[in-house]
């Protein structure tokens, strides 16, 4: 066999690109795309910074908003025309335009998908485009994919044909704004907190369950005539906020006694954890991912039943004991969620796509 001597030259072109390929593994340029910010809807966003910031400098994901907003053909063709035209090693869609994947190379493409929840609103024809270009296509076209909770990886995986062992289940962190703020709980005068006001948030049985309790309801969102006549006639002491900075959630946080959070479905379950951070007592759902999240740190009831939510808010606001346990429980449970615990997960699921993508090249 005959060897061919490298010139100098030439050696030194191998070792500088053996030195580029090796920095190339270490930096990898990890390009983290998000949907045109809406100015009523701001969790990813904060999701996806924290993520971000909790990074080392040197290794800390760029970040790319898409030019339009998702309604409509032409808006979401010119969202992949940006896509398409940006340069990364790798590319993570950070969810709700799950559809751009489709113009990323696969080996080295991530897609986070926040929930299924659209796709059990939706019937007919409406549901069947829906789930082809938000969930069939691009889980076709991506190497591996990331969702916020067990019980999202199992919706997904009832709706896709996706290796179950490539979704990774990476929940999401808490703002460093909510820490532990003492209060004095007052049985007599209970403030009840309400984030949200959409159907599944299951305002309506809340309510009905409220009636006749000590307690004054504050409501964070919109509240429409049919809700509003239903708090008078159940006779509920209540205020409603609008929109709110992250400082004003926060300090309803800290005023209130209980967090309610007996929705019927949700993918993750943010206030939970909130509360936790907080130290507060949440009542929550025994049902999709809130058990998941809250783990033993919350009152668990039957969303479905107001019996059962009015027995977990009689328990939590006559039970010394049972509410410093599950204040004690929540602080434990709480440290899953820390914002460099998951930024080291998603670090994970970022070597695993550029050492499989480098092997198929």
């Amino acid at each position: 066999m005959k060897l061919t001597q490298r010139s100098p030259g030439q050696k030194t072109e191998s070792l500088i690109f053996a030195r580029l390929s090796l920095l190339g593994d270490i930096l990898m340029r990890v390009l983290q795309i998000q949907r045109k910010p809406l100015t009523t809807q701001f969790s990813v966003e904060g999701y996806f910074q924290r993520v971000r910031e909790s990074f080392a400098s040197g290794e800390r994901p760029d970040v790319m908003l898409v030019p339009c907003y998702s309604r409509g053909i032409i808006p979401r063709l010119r969202n992949c025309l940006a896509v398409f035209r940006s340069r990364a090693r790798i590319w993570h869609v950070t969810g709700d335009i799950h559809y751009v994947c489709c113009v990323l190379p696969k080996r080295s493409t991530v897609l986070t998908v926040l929930d299924c929840q659209v796709l059990s609103r939706l019937k007919g024809w409406r549901r069947a485009v829906l789930k082809y270009f938000w969930y069939t296509l691009p889980a076709r076209c991506v190497s591996r994919m990331t969702v916020i909770s067990e019980e999202t990886r199992r919706e997904l995986l009832k709706e896709i044909d996706f290796p179950a062992d490539q979704i990774h289940v990476i929940p999401v962190s808490v703002s460093p704004l909510f820490q532990p703020s003492v209060k004095l709980f007052d049985a007599k005068h209970v403030r009840v907190l309400q984030v949200g006001t959409k159907a599944n948030k299951n305002v309506d049985r809340l309510v009905q369950a409220l009636s006749g309790l000590p307690v004054h309801l504050e409501i964070v969102g919109p509240v429409n005539p049919a809700l509003k006549t239903l708090l008078e006639d159940c006779r509920v002491s209540h205020t409603v906020s609008g929109r709110l900075t992250d400082e004003e959630l926060v300090e309803r946080y800290r005023q209130a006694d209980i967090i309610a959070f007996v929705s019927t479905h949700e993918g993750f379950g943010m206030p939970i954890v909130e509360a936790q951070c907080v130290e507060r007592v949440c009542v929550t759902s025994n049902c999709s991912s809130m058990p998941e999240v809250a783990g033993s740190g919350a009152c668990l009831v039957d969303p479905y039943s107001v019996e059962s939510i009015r027995e977990g808010f009689v328990r939590v606001i006559s039970d010394e004991q049972y509410r410093q346990d599950l204040i004690a429980e929540g602080r434990l449970n709480r440290q899953r969620f820390a914002a460099e615990k998951i930024a080291e997960q998603f670090r994970e699921v970022y070597r695993l796509v550029e050492q499989e993508s480098s092997a198929g090249l």
